[in-house]
């Protein structure tokens, strides 16, 4: 039998309904303008732009899992994509030889750098214009809280 604490509350699905869609619907957007502007999908530039916040080094294949929290397979998968496409490569680890590197190439480097500023002018119209700054202020406290609240939580990776 399902209690009343079994189901969501109008306001509570309407308020789960819509933070799932404009997820979804944003992820869909920005996938949609990096692959027709720039040539990357959105997770070949969440990942060239990890590695180009570190410019003085290449990053191990776990710290790209910590950063970027996605499923280790996942990233394997996409970085194999990204080494057949020429955006990043392989290395043996500068730091003891058994691991592996990840890095930019050249052209995975000229890649992010046309990128990042349209994905930045379209995450600015597409989000950032239409919500007020209290607005903005109240998503990052929520999600903040959000967050420290799954930082407990078994499952995180």
């Amino acid at each position: 039998m399902v209690t009343k604490s079994d189901r969501l509350n109008d306001r509570e699905l309407r308020a789960w309904r819509g933070f799932l869609t404009m997820q979804d619907d944003v992820r869909r957007h920005m996938n949609r303008q990096l692959t027709s502007e720039a040539g990357i999908s959105l997770a070949e530039f969440s990942i060239l732009s990890a590695l180009r916040l570190q410019p003085d080094r290449p990053m191990r294949v776990f710290e790209l899992v910590d950063t970027l929290k996605w499923e280790k397979s996942r990233i394997i998968h996409q970085l194999s994509r990204m080494v057949r496409r020429g955006l990043v490569e392989r290395r043996a680890s500068e730091e003891d030889g058994r691991g592996t590197d990840i890095a930019l190439t050249a052209e995975g480097r000229g890649v992010i750098d046309k990128a990042l500023p349209l994905h930045i002018d379209h995450i600015r119209r597409l989000f950032f214009d239409v919500v007020t700054p209290r607005q903005l202020d109240m998503l990052a406290d929520l999600s903040e809280a959000v967050l420290e609240n799954l930082e407990g939580e078994p499952f995180d990776q």
